[in-house]
């Protein structure tokens, strides 16, 4: 993958970094893992590539058919699978998830599960993984860094002082409007 600009150049590289960064903060998985399977996988809405073990992979992220039945399950059909948009991307993450959050291993075998279990298929998706991982991370903290905040007390000591005048001018602002009233007397 050539260098990623500012922002990506084709509506399929943007497509992959709104899709996957989305997705990533939802199932709680890292996102420049995503960006770089979703890279890996390089599918297309529709397109059903056949495998030598007789299965397919479907779809943007590449889903075999081999969990076609397992989606079922959950009312999720190929065709949902092969769909264009960021729904290919919301089933990887929840997939990767499930990865890294059961499977042993580090987390890059853990990661390349997604493509493999076997540890030679592994190994070789893991190795790429990690390269491609690392850029998108680059990627990431370049274009869209994180904003880490620290809280150590509720309030600044400026901050109170700020309250504290607000608070004056609403008891200044009360005090200095008299109501009207109407005073109803049996007398």
């Amino acid at each position: 993958m050539p260098t990623i600009p500012d922002l990506p150049p084709s509506h399929q590289q943007q497509e992959r970094i709104v899709c996957s960064i989305t997705a990533a903060e939802k199932y709680a998985i890292p996102a420049n893992i995503l960006l770089a399977i979703a890279e890996k996988e390089n599918g297309k809405p529709g397109v059903w590539v056949k495998n030598t073990n007789g299965t397919h992979d479907v779809g943007t992220l590449q889903f075999n058919t081999a969990y076609l039945k397992t989606l079922g399950r959950y009312g999720i059909s190929a065709e949902d699978v092969a769909s264009g948009g960021c729904y290919a991307y919301d089933l990887a993450a929840w997939r990767i998830h499930g990865h890294l959050s059961k499977d042993p291993g580090d987390i890059w075998t853990r990661a390349a599960n997604y493509h493999s279990r076997t540890p030679y298929y592994n190994t070789l998706y893991r190795n790429d993984l990690m390269v491609k991982a690392n850029r998108w991370a680059d990627w990431l903290n370049k274009f869209m860094p994180a904003h880490n905040a620290q809280i150590k007390a509720y309030t600044t000591e400026h901050a109170t002082q700020q309250a504290s005048q607000a608070t004056q001018v609403v008891q200044a602002i009360k005090t200095a409007y008299v109501p009207r009233s109407i005073i109803v007397s049996s007398q």
